[in-house]
Formats: C-alpha cells, structure tokens, sequence
C-alpha cells in the first residue's frame, strides 16, 4: 500500500489563502467531473480504470503462460507506450538480466529505429529460441512495422513454414494491418482493448506478455492496479467521494501548479530499480497534457543519481518547478559497513548500506522544502509488483482527472502525428503533398 505526505506540497506560489488543504474536499468542478466519471465508465471509455478486460486477460494469458516460458529470447517490437510500461517492469523487477551471470530468459525491447541494434538481434540470437512480439494497437505504427518486416524475413529464414509459432501480434481486436496479418497467418494473437490508447496500455496484454514471460506477478500489478481505484468506479458519479480520491487530490494539485506557472513537473524515483518508471510516467503526462499551450513539463530524474546532475536546477534554477518523489519504506538494507570504515566516515560504521538510500532520499525532500519546491511524497510500503500496479493505476487516474481540470482532452495526441506525415512524406509516401510543401518550406528556411 502507499501513502501520500502532502505536508510540503502546498508551498511556494501555492501556499494562498484561497487554496484549501486537499485533504478536504474544495473544488467546485468535483461535481461535473464525477458526472463525467460516471457517463465515461458506463459507455466503456476508460478501461485503464475499472478494467473490464482483466477477467478474459487473466484467463488468456494464464494458458498462454507456459508457452511465453518455453523460449529464452523474447524480442518486443514497439514504441511509446508499448514499450515504456515493459521496460519499467523489466528494470524493476527483473533487474537479473542486466547483471553479471544471467543465464535467461531475456527481453530485448526494440523502440526506435536504429539499423544497428536491428542487425545485432538478427545476428546474435537463434531464431529457434525466440519469440518476437509485435505491439501497435493501430496496427500501423510504421517504426514497428519496419521493425516486424526484417524479423519475418529472418524468422522464414531460419524457421520455414514454422516461422509464425515465434510470432504473437498484441493490437486491435478488429481492425488494422497487424489484425489482417494475425488472420492471415493464423498466429498467435491478443487484443488492445478499444479506447486504451498506449500510454494507458501497461496493463493489458501490453504489459503483462512480457511481465508473464519473465515470470513476474503480473496478476499481482493487476490487483494493485484494481485496488486503487476501486473506489472511484464503485462510487463513480458521487462529487464527495471523487473529491476524497488521492488521483483526484493529485490532480488538483498538478493543475494547480500549472495554473500558476509552475511549468515542469520533477517526477523523481528514490527506489533504484524503478529509474525506468519516470520515462513511462513521462510519456503519459506529456502526451496526455501538452496541448492547446497547456500543461507542464515532465522531467524524471533518479535518485540518488541526478542529485548530482540535475538537483542544481531543482534547488537553484527558476522557481518554475513541482516535484513527486516516490521513495519505498522497506529498501533492501545491504550489507554493515565495518569497523574500518576510516574515521572521517567514523559516522558510518554499524549502519547498513542501505541507510544511505533513505537518508539521501529524505536530505533531498528536505532541500526541495527548504526552497519552497512544491512536493508531494508518495511512500510505498514495499517495492513489489502489486505496489507498481497501485503507482501506475494512480498516475493514470491523475493524468486523466488534471486533463478535465485544463479543459483538454486527456486521451489524444494529435500533434504527435504531424512529425510521422511529414517523415512519411520524405520517404515518398503517396497522399502528403501538403507534408511534401511544408518540407521543402523547411528546406529552404521557411517555418
């Protein structure tokens, strides 16, 4: 379980007198936005919420397990959303891969387009040892595609006609390329549920193939998940109880540093492992709320690392920054430092490892108060994968509640399309001769 410490959170240019504690419910838009709530839920527009997929995921999924087991490769193809949540649950909890003496199973996450890295996995890893898994809920997302069309090359290569029992296809239940390709080649397929966009997407198929593969409680992210905002679907459409909910109070906060030109927001990880949740907490605040000259900057940093990179900034740049540090109470402890431990460092001697972690983590929200940083603390009870569900379930719940509260839609992401016509257009894409005139205006100077 976690728990919120909002005793420093409103500081700063947020300590006013208009600006009630969020421990009692104040905001007028509570009301419309749990009628909101309630008419979203019933007409199935967010499942991240309530999780209507859960029940035949779990049930798919559970069969699927022993084959995901069966092979020592898993190659993800994806990008975004399909590839953040993996990675953070990867890097979290599945951190053996990246030490000394793993011997399997592995994940290679492929995110970006780098013909390089392509050629590495196609040169060092048997096809008869790995599964490759393609994610796009559109079924378009041209990087993957690029990606899917040189590793069905090299699997027909090795494989023959067996090729497509290394191949599961994770997109749209009824439409799309890579819908048409499953039916085609009778492979292995799951579904993205409709209206979960990828940034939402972790706990679906998304997320839980590759967590199944590694063999991690991915019913336990589930339930986690679940349990956080049980509530706000149990009581959906009730203003009190919405005003009561810790994403609601979140939400409030976040805009309202927004509201007073606070235009970044540090999202800082005191739990090692979880470094990887900041770029996926990144992607879905940024791309959630960054429209219409709204919403605010995210920037993930790890403690203790980026103490000593960007925490300069934080404590001595422009007053222009809100932090969320998320820290665990139960750090592994490591081992003692001993009795030699040379007596300029005397203050050591006796005290485990992993006391530094803690007293670093907390010297930082103490600097961060000192100079009126606006800072909400999430405590978490342990660093396990139900506590991961909980901080994603959250996070999203927030990111979607701070969109209504700008008066944006929180679900699209309709600049981010402009940069793809416009690289589709210089690889001779037909159908983009407005994308072809705004290239060759960029070419020759002109915005």
């Amino acid at each position: 379980m976690y728990n919120l410490d909002w005793t420093h959170a409103w500081t700063g240019r947020l300590a006013k007198p208009e600006l009630a504690s969020p421990l009692s419910p104040r905001s007028p838009r509570s009301g419309n936005c749990a009628a909101r709530l309630a008419g979203e839920l019933a007409a199935e527009g967010l499942p991240f919420l309530n999780l209507p997929f859960a029940h035949s995921l779990t049930e798919s999924l559970g069969e699927l397990e022993p084959f995901l087991r069966g092979f020592k490769h898993m190659v993800l193809l994806g990008i975004g959303g399909s590839a953040l949540g993996p990675r953070a649950l990867q890097k979290a909890f599945f951190p053996q891969q990246d030490r000394p003496g793993h011997n399997g199973p592995w994940l290679w996450i492929m995110d970006n387009v780098g013909a390089e890295e392509l050629s590495a996995t196609m040169e060092n890893l048997n096809p008869a040892e790995t599964l490759v898994v393609v994610v796009s809920k559109s079924g378009g997302t041209i990087e993957t595609l690029a990606q899917y069309f040189f590793l069905r090359k090299w699997l027909q290569q090795s494989l023959g006609s067996a090729w497509t029992e290394h191949l599961l296809l994770i997109t749209d239940a009824a439409a799309g390329y890579l819908r048409e390709e499953a039916e085609r080649l009778h492979c292995l397929s799951l579904p993205v549920p409709e209206h979960l966009g990828g940034r939402y997407s972790v706990l679906s198929a998304v997320g839980m193939v590759p967590a199944a593969f590694m063999g991690l409680s991915w019913r336990g992210i589930l339930a986690g998940a679940a349990r956080v905002n049980e509530n706000l679907v149990n009581t959906a459409g009730d203003p009190e109880a919405l005003a009561r909910h810790p994403a609601w109070m979140m939400a409030e906060w976040a805009h309202a540093l927004i509201e007073r030109k606070y235009s970044q927001l540090i999202f800082f990880t005191y739990i090692p492992a979880w470094s990887a949740f900041g770029q996926w907490f990144g992607q879905l605040w940024a791309e959630s709320l960054g429209k219409d000259g709204r919403g605010s900057m995210p920037i993930p940093a790890v403690g203790v690392t980026d103490q000593h990179s960007l925490q300069q900034m934080f404590l001595d740049g422009p007053k222009d920054k809100g932090c969320i540090q998320v820290f665990s109470l139960r750090n592994a402890p490591g081992g003692v430092f001993p009795p030699d431990v040379p007596e300029q460092w005397s203050w050591l001697r006796g005290k485990h490892f992993g006391d530094l972690l803690e007293a670093e983590c907390l010297g930082t929200a103490a600097a961060l108060a000192h100079r009126h940083v606006p800072l909400l603390r999430a405590a978490l009870g342990a660093a396990e994968p139900e506590a991961a569900g909980e901080l994603m379930g959250l996070c999203m719940a927030a990111t979607l509640f701070t969109g209504w509260l700008l008066d944006i839609n929180p679900l699209d992401q309709p600049s981010v399309e402009l940069g793809k016509r416009l690289a589709y257009a210089r690889l001779g894409a037909q159908n983009y001769s407005k994308e072809s005139a705004m290239l060759s205006d960029f070419h020759k100077g002109r915005s």
